[in-house]
């Protein structure tokens, strides 16, 4: 792309956009690569910062790839268009947490409260399902589900 005269600033767009979007959490360290890469490309700029642009691009060709958050977001983003933005509960929204209701989580074990975050109309709505590449992920959600007593 370098030598046909490609602007480095959009191949590290697209770099950054491929690591948020196709290797997501299986790998979270190919955003920090690739937002890296870009940094060095505008601190170095060309021809040095070619090196960069093929260690990113190795990075990112061989990182186990999950789309799971972008589903998540774009199931989210439907949800919204078809039934509307709902407002968080009252005790997540203003004021003194505490005194609105608010269930501090740090006083529970795991650090995980039983109460609902979600604004009450979607209460129970799932987004977000890891997949096989985010293991520690889905066994951390699933740890989470359970504490709140919702078990699968």
């Amino acid at each position: 792309m370098l030598e046909g005269g490609e602007d480095p600033r959009f191949i590290t767009r697209r770099m950054v956009i491929l690591a948020s979007e196709d290797v997501g959490n299986a790998d979270p360290q190919a955003l920090v690569v690739a937002t890296a890469t870009a940094a060095a490309i505008d601190l170095v700029g060309l021809p040095e910062g070619a090196h960069a642009l093929a260690q990113c691009a190795v990075y990112l060709a061989l990182a186990p790839k999950s789309n799971a958050s972008y589903l998540a977001l774009k199931a989210a983003r439907r949800h919204v268009r078809e039934h509307g933005a709902q407002p968080p509960p009252a005790y997540l929204r203003s004021g003194p947490l505490a005194e609105e209701g608010y269930d501090y989580p740090h006083d529970h074990p795991g650090h995980v409260a039983p109460q609902d975050v979600m604004p009450p109309a979607v209460s129970g709505t799932r987004f977000y399902r890891p997949d096989e590449r985010e293991r520690e992920l889905a066994a951390r959600h699933a740890a989470i589900r359970k504490a709140r007593g919702l078990e699968e």
